[in-house]
C-alpha cells in the first residue's frame, strides 16, 4: 500500500487572521506523514496595491490581473504571504520550503484565453510535475505552495489556488494515498449557507446537483467542489472540506465534509 500524502489547501480569509492562522499552522506542522501546503491570498494584495495606487478589479469574485497587479500578487503572494508561512512553519519543526509554480517547473500553465471576460495573467493549469514534488519531498522538506505559476513562454500566472491543490493532489496519486483537504474559516459544506452548523457530513454528485439547483450550494463553494469531485475521479484517495481549525478531526473523518464519489 501506497504511503499516504497530505495535501491541504488553506484558504485566504484564514490567513488574515494571525491567530486562526497560527492554530491552524501547528495543526499542519503536527500530521503525521508527507505535507503539502497550498495557500490562498488573502487580502493582503488588495491593501498593498491600495498603498500603490494601484485598482483592483473584481469579477464574480475573481482578480482581474493586469501587468501591475500581477507585480503586486507576485511579490505578496511568492513573498510576502509564502515566507512568512515559511518562518512560522520552521518554528513548528516543519522543515517547509516556499514556492511558486515557477520553482522548479513544478506547476506550469497557460494563459486563460480571453473569451467574455479578459482576466489578464491569470493561469489554467496544463501541467504538474508530481516528479520533482516528490523530489522536494524526499529531501525532508515541506513544499508551501503560492498560488502562482508560469507559463512555456516565461510568464509568471496569477492561478486559482483551490484548483492548484486539486491538481497538484492528482499528480501526486501515482506515487501515494493522497489525502486533499481543503481548509477554510467554515465548518464544511453547508446545507443552509446562513447556518453555519449544517453541515453536510457527505456530499455526493447526486447531492450536490440537488444542493446547486436549490442554491444551497452556490458561489465561490461550486469551483472548489467541482476540483474535489475532479480530483477524486483522476486518483486522490480521500477530499474533506473543513474548518481549518479542525484539520486534524478532519483527517480522521471526524469533522468536515467528506466528498464521496
Amino acid at each position: 500500500m501506497s504511503q499516504t500524502l497530505y495535501v491541504v489547501k488553506i484558504g485566504g480569509n484564514v490567513i488574515d487572521n494571525p491567530e486562526a492562522c497560527a492554530r491552524f499552522l501547528k495543526a499542519f506542522a503536527q500530521l503525521d506523514a508527507p505535507q503539502i501546503l497550498v495557500h490562498g491570498g488573502g487580502k493582503v494584495a488588495t491593501q498593498v496595491a491600495a498603498k500603490l495606487q494601484i485598482e483592483t478589479q473584481m469579477v464574480d469574485g475573481r482578480r482581474i490581473t493586469d501587468k501591475p497587479m500581477l507585480d503586486v500578487v507576485t511579490m505578496v503572494y511568492g513573498g510576502l504571504v509564502n515566507k512568512n508561512l515559511v518562518a512560522q512553519l520552521q518554528a513548528e519543526g516543519c522543515n517547509a520550503i516556499g514556492l511558486t509554480g515557477a520553482d522548479g517547473g513544478i506547476i506550469r500553465s497557460v494563459k486563460r484565453p480571453v473569451k467574455t471576460i479578459d482576466y489578464g495573467f491569470v493561469g489554467d493549469i496544463e501541467a504538474v510535475n508530481g516528479e520533482q514534488i516528490n523530489a522536494i519531498l524526499s529531501s525532508g522538506l515541506t513544499p508551501i505552495i503560492a498560488p502562482l505559476t508560469y507559463s512555456a513562454e516565461g510568464l509568471l500566472l496569477n492561478t486559482n489556488a483551490d484548483t492548484m491543490a486539486s491538481a497538484t493532489a492528482v499528480a501526486m496519486s501515482e506515487a501515494f494515498e493522497v489525502n486533499l483537504i481543503y481548509c477554510f474559516e467554515k465548518k464544511g459544506v453547508l446545507s443552509d449557507p446562513d447556518d453555519d452548523d449544517a453541515v453536510i457530513a457527505k456530499l455526493i454528485p447526486a447531492t450536490y446537483e440537488e444542493y446547486k439547483t436549490t442554491g444551497a450550494i452556490n458561489k465561490g463553494m461550486i469551483p472548489k467542489l467541482d476540483n474535489a469531485f475532479a480530483a477524486l475521479n483522476s486518483g486522490v484517495t480521500q477530499v474533506t472540506i473543513c474548518h481549518a481549525d479542525e484539520l486534524a478531526n478532519a483527517v480522521s473523518g471526524g469533522a468536515g465534509t467528506a466528498i464521496v464519489l
